[in-house]
């Protein structure tokens, strides 16, 4: 079994606030693993860990069987942030050019990975207007874009969907899905969609630092008793709250 990343014990405080506790995770090779969870459950400072902008104050994390946070490591792994991290004065496409530049790509490759994200996200079009007469569903889908411009091994995506519409959504997704299943990656998502969560190999419930709850949205629906996701979230949390 080839595990893409390992969390053990891991721990993380603001301050007095325990944000996360002893969380221990596996997450295995080629699997979509969702975080689902309320606003404020740990969910960006535990992604943010794996990625290695932040580390824990208890416990280690490896991605790839390297100890997080690695630098080297950041050229296998594409994050979208919950917050767009853009240059709002460059153009679309300068913004890629940029972010492909801090890539091993050659020109050719920089070429085709802007063609292919761009076009993913339906951005072609817009790619020469700049970033600050952007919508904020345009520039989501911009970021999402600049998260996959190295090809990346692992995805890691915070809240993806938010403001875009449920065409292109599905779009996204049926895409997450091809890339875990011709290419091997693994993608973590955090979502308040439920919907989107059901799309995923395994989800793990997180609330207040915790993990209340993980399996397949299958075993989590039969655990529970429920016949959809939303049950399933609501009564995680009303069961171990």
């Amino acid at each position: 079994m080839n595990y893409s990343i390992a969390i053990n014990q891991v721990s993380k405080s603001f301050g007095k606030k325990v944000v996360l506790n002893q969380i221990d995770l596996i997450i295995e090779e080629g699997q979509i693993y969702g975080f689902i969870g309320p606003s404020g459950a740990g969910k960006t400072t535990l992604v943010k860990m794996i990625v290695g902008m932040d580390t824990p104050d208890a416990g280690t994390i490896h991605v790839l069987n390297e100890k997080m946070p690695n630098l080297e490591l950041l050229q296998e792994i594409g994050y979208m942030a919950q917050s767009d991290a853009l240059y709002s004065e460059l153009t679309g496409m300068e913004n890629l050019k940029f972010f492909a530049s801090l890539y091993k790509l050659n020109k050719v490759e920089i070429k085709e990975r802007i063609s292919y994200a761009a076009n993913l996200v339906h951005l072609t079009t817009e790619l020469n207007q700049r970033v600050k007469a952007y919508s904020g569903g345009m520039k989501r889908r911009l970021s999402l874009a600049i998260a996959l411009i190295q090809n990346p091994k692992i995805l890691i995506l915070d809240e993806p969907t938010v403001g875009i519409d449920p065409e292109l959504r599905l779009s996204i997704w049926n895409e997450l899905l091809r890339l875990k299943n011709e290419e091997g990656k693994t993608i973590i998502v955090t979502t308040h969609v439920m919907d989107e969560a059901e799309r995923c190999d395994f989800v793990a419930m997180v609330r207040d630092g915790v993990i209340l709850t993980r399996g397949t949205p299958e075993e989590l629906k039969a655990h529970y008793q429920v016949d959809n996701f939303d049950e399933v979230f609501l009564k995680a949390g009303r069961k171990d709250s």
